[in-house]
Formats: C-alpha cells, sequence, structure tokens
C-alpha cells in the first residue's frame, strides 16, 4: 500500500486497528514511533546495483494503555513528516517487534489494516545457477555448490 493510499484510508475511518496476517489483533494501544523516508542502495549477489526506496513505519506497543492512536493524529503526522523530510508517496513498509524486529508491507481489508508478512530472495537467480520455479523445485545440493557458492563461482 503506498502512502497516499493509506492517508485516504485514514480519513474514513473511526479507529486504526492493525492485525497480523496469523490473525493475531495489535494491541489498539499502540503507537507509530518513527515515520520516515527509508533509502537502500545495495548490490545483490549477482553484481546488480539496486535502489529501494519506502516509506518507513516503526509500530511500537507500550505498557501505556490508556492512549490510542486516532486516524486524524496519525494523518497529521505524516503530512508533518511529508513537510519537513520530504517524503515521498511510496509504498509503505512497517516494523514491528516481535520475537525480533519483522519487516512488513501494508493493506486495508475495508475493516482493519493487515500487516502483510515478507520474505526474502535471491535477486540475481541467473547469476547463481538457481532454477526457474517452473523447472523441479528439488536441486541437487553438491551441483548448486559447484555453480555458485564455490570460491570460483558467479555468485557468492
Amino acid at each position: 500500500m503506498k502512502l497516499s493510499e493509506f492517508k485516504l484510508v485514514l480519513q474514513k475511518i473511526e479507529d486504526i486497528n492493525i492485525v497480523l496476517e496469523n490473525g493475531k489483533s495489535i494491541p489498539s494501544h499502540f503507537h507509530i514511533t518513527e515515520v520516515g523516508q527509508v533509502d537502500k542502495k545495495y548490490i545483490d549477489c549477482g553484481g546488480t546495483i539496486r535502489f529501494e526506496r519506502k516509506v518507513g513505519f516503526q509500530l511500537w506497543e507500550s505498557t501505556d494503555v490508556w492512549h490510542k492512536l486516532l486516524p486524524l493524529k496519525l494523518l497529521k503526522i505524516i503530512e508533518l513528516s511529508e513537510s519537513k523530510l520530504g517524503i515521498v508517496d511510496e509504498e509503505i513498509e512497517v516494523e514491528y517487534q516481535a520475537e525480533t524486529i519483522g519487516k512488513y508491507g501494508i493493506e486495508f481489508n475495508g475493516e482493519n489494516f493487515i500487516l502483510t508478512n515478507k520474505a526474502t530472495a535471491c535477486l540475481a537467480e541467473d547469476a547463481c545457477g538457481i532454477p526457474q520455479k517452473e523447472k523441479s523445485q528439488f536441486v541437487e545440493i553438491s551441483s548448486m555448490a559447484n555453480n555458485c557458492c564455490t570460491p570460483n563461482g558467479t555468485c557468492c
């Protein structure tokens, strides 16, 4: 969900309810402790330089159960962030502490915001010799190691 879409939803709802994909609700006394633009420049294992830009929200639960973040208050925080930091309309990535800090996407299902699970992936499968999904999902480990993760390999 892009920031502009998120802001439109905030204008239409009375309460901010957030649920993980597994159905567990985030306690209603959560705080959004950070709103920012997150820029990431990196090189993948195939040698391609990449750049990502996201809008970052950090979601935190406190022992203070008496305060609740209302939609219009969050909207004002976002607008302040846009004006002071120059945040652009990008996809939102939410940091939330479970067993460790996790990164989630966010969607709205008409009633609740859903923190969507994210997964890692190899961005240079062709350089590593990782087979396409259409091919067999079972790869002999020794052949993968010979193609990729050896001192003279093209990937690792």
